[in-house]
This record gives structure tokens, sequence and C-alpha cells, in this order.
């Protein structure tokens, strides 16, 4: 799996089996559950499950070394194969590690490794007739598939892809103990408030692709995208009357609206406000889904979408001012409704939502490295905090009150 120059990126096979990996032990997982009916033994589950998120983090830490010896522009692509293909417009299944995705991807295998040797010791007492050891499991593996490719992936078709694809399994891992309506509850309201944001989000898609197909550039690759975004960056929209009271009425820069859309998709997967609701109820899930998916992973996706297209927010000043203040009202906000909290993990929930905002503070200011940066420093220590709450549950039976 040696790397290759190609044109101006090198290209390495190594990219496309960080994400696949995972998809394999979930497939196999899902297969024997569901089709054969025959689940595996614990110990061959945590072998299958953590030994391949363990193997996805090895060999992100190899592409990294690749990265490293790369002269001049530091990117790694792997072309799979042509998913859509139109006149001169293709869509393709194409994997690139560049110094942001790297960090990202070592921070979801890294952290999900651990998180992954942690829950066989906290699920160990889970032996109901519904196989949910390796139910568990498998739903981890396929969320770590879904976050690498939201992560890994070339273009914006394979981030929206695992764009859905984390909230699909927030929901099937929040409310994992399905048994209790509450658990239930929680799952659906994470879900439901996500496809809100995400409408947003599709709509921000579909108008940047509409904007450079019109002016002959039509692309979904990041490079492609940044390389035609000058033919639409003068153009403007005319917003309805009773959008008036918005500033800059009614004439708007198409990048700024695009830009705006965007982000209502990152305020409701990264729980800013007012989208910021359904993260606490989401402790519900068990404790090393709260430290995965709503403390390291899922949530800083976000933050990750925005600094990815940090080159269309350069000529959005307007959607940049709107991520500021954004994060600075919900930093403000949820760190003061965590002091009258009394339940341990919901203390640490609204502190999440606090430091996304501080994360997204960061990045409508134009300080992406400092954005990421925070963004890796709280995933680690997030992690640790709720599975250490997890530790104190287990201990005291079950009781998560801290009065």
């Amino acid at each position: 799996m040696s790397a290759q120059v190609v044109g101006e990126l090198t290209e390495s096979q190594l990219l496309r089996w960080i994400p696949l990996l995972p998809l394999l032990a979930a497939a196999i997982h899902g297969v024997l559950l569901g089709v054969v009916r025959r689940p595996l033994p614990r110990g061959a589950v945590i072998l299958l499950s953590c030994g391949a998120v363990i193997a996805s983090f090895v060999l992100s830490f190899v592409a990294l070394i690749q990265l490293i010896g790369i002269e001049g522009e530091r990117a790694l692509i792997d072309n799979v194969f042509t998913w859509i293909g139109s006149g001169s417009f293709s869509a393709e299944v194409a994997f690139l590690m560049d110094p942001l995705s790297a960090a990202m991807s070592l921070v979801v295998t890294g952290v999900g490794s651990l998180i992954h040797i942690y829950s066989i010791g906290y699920m160990d007492e889970d032996h109901r007739e519904d196989k949910g050891f390796q139910r568990f499991f498998c739903f981890l593996n396929l969320f770590m598939f879904a976050m690498l490719m939201l992560v890994l992936g070339d273009n914006l078709l394979l981030m929206f892809l695992g764009w859905e694809g984390v909230g699909l399994c927030s929901y099937l891992l929040i409310g994992f103990w399905y048994a209790d309506r509450f658990n239930a509850y929680c799952g659906s309201k994470a879900f439901i408030v996500n496809r809100i944001g995400d409408f947003g989000f599709l709509v921000g898609i579909f108008l940047l692709f509409w904007s450079l197909a019109d002016a002959g550039q039509a692309a979904i690759a990041f490079r492609d995208i940044e390389a035609g975004l000058g033919a639409i960056v003068e153009r403007t929209v005319t917003l309805p009357s009773w959008l008036g009271f918005l500033p800059g009425a009614p004439e708007w820069r198409l990048t700024t609206l695009i830009g705006i859309c965007l982000f209502i998709g990152a305020i409701g997967k990264s729980a800013q406000i007012p989208l910021y609701v359904w993260l606490p109820d989401a402790m519900a899930g068990p404790t090393p889904v709260s430290a995965l998916i709503h403390a390291a992973t899922m949530v800083t996706a976000g933050v990750y979408m925005v600094c990815r297209m940090s080159f269309l927010y350069a000529e959005a000043p307007g959607a940049s001012a709107l991520i500021a203040w954004t994060g600075a009202v919900t930093a403000i906000v949820a760190a003061t409704i965590a002091i009258a909290q009394t339940d341990i993990k919901k203390v640490l929930a609204y502190s999440t939502v606090s430091q996304l905002g501080y994360m997204f503070l960061a990045a409508g200011v134009g300080a992406y490295s400092a954005a990421i940066f925070h963004l890796i420093t709280h995933a680690f220590f997030k992690a640790l905090l709720f599975l250490g709450s997890g530790a104190v549950i287990l201990a005291m039976h079950h009781e998560q009150d801290t009065d």
C-alpha cells in the first residue's frame, strides 16, 4: 500500500481501509444477528469489534506518516470508484487525508478504540435475550464507519452520507435500552432534532451545487469547490419581503446564504442554540455512548464541517459573524444551565454544549486552528470525564444524582 504521486496529490489505497474495517465488523455482526441468528461468543465479539477499530487507528497513524513525508501540498487521495457520472460531472467515492482530516481520523479512531475497550467491562452485565452485548458493539462499529466517512470523504456527498449515518447510529445507541420508554423517547428526540438541522445542511449543499453548475463549475469535491468558488463570490440573492428585518436585507451575498444553510446543519449536529435540547437527554444512553458520540466525535462534526469549508466562510463574513455570535451565546447559556444540574452526566452534557460554543466562536472569527486544537483536547478530557462518571455510576449502583 505504498503511496504514489498522481497529478497534484499523492494516491494511497490505504485510506479506504480506515472506514472499511469497522464497516466489515458491523456487517458481520448484523448478518449473524439478523440473518443467521446465531450470536458470536463474547470473546469473538470483543476481538472483532475492538480489533477493527484498533486496526483503523494503526492505519490512520501509518497514513499520517505517509502524509508527513510528502513535499509541498500535503494530502493523500484514494479514488475507489465513480459513484455518479453525468456528462462532464462525476462524483467519486474517494477519501482524502490532509492535515485536518488526519487529526480528526486519529481522534475518532484513537478515542474510539479506548471507549470500545472500556465498553467491554461496562456492558458485561448485559445478558438480555435480545443479544444486547453483540448488538451494542455492532452499533458502535457502524458509528465508527459513519464518522470516518464524514471526516475522510473527499466530497460533500460522502460527508453527507457520514453525516446522516452518525445521526442514525446516535438514535440506535441512545435508545439502546429501548424497553425503558424514556430511553426510546430520548433516542427519537435526538433523531428528530438532528433532522431539522440536516434539512438546512441539505439545502446548503443544493444551493452550492446549483450556483456552481449555473456558473459552469459543477463540482462537489472540496478542492474543486474551492477552485470554482470565485465564479459565484460576487453573486447576490434577493430575500423575500418577510425577511426584511435581517441585517443587509434585501440583498445578500449568495455565499452568505449558503454558509448559513450549512451552519444550520452544524447547529443541529453540534447542539448549538436553539437545537441544543437533544444533547442533555441523550445522556439516557449507556455511558460509553455518551463518551464516544456526545463528547468526542459526533457533536464535533459541525465544527469539522465549518473548518473544512473555511474557504467558503472566508467569502461569507455575515455567515462567519453568525457562527461566532451563536457560539458565544451558547457557551455562556449552557455553562449557566450546567450550574443548576444535579445529574452527573447532564452536568457534563451541558459542559460539552458550552465547549462546542467556544469552538464555533473560534471558527467564526477565523481561528480555525484554535477551533481544531480545542476540539482535539476536548475530545480526550471530556471522554475521560464521561468514562470516570460511568465508573462512579456503576460503583453507586446506577445512581446518577449528585445531591
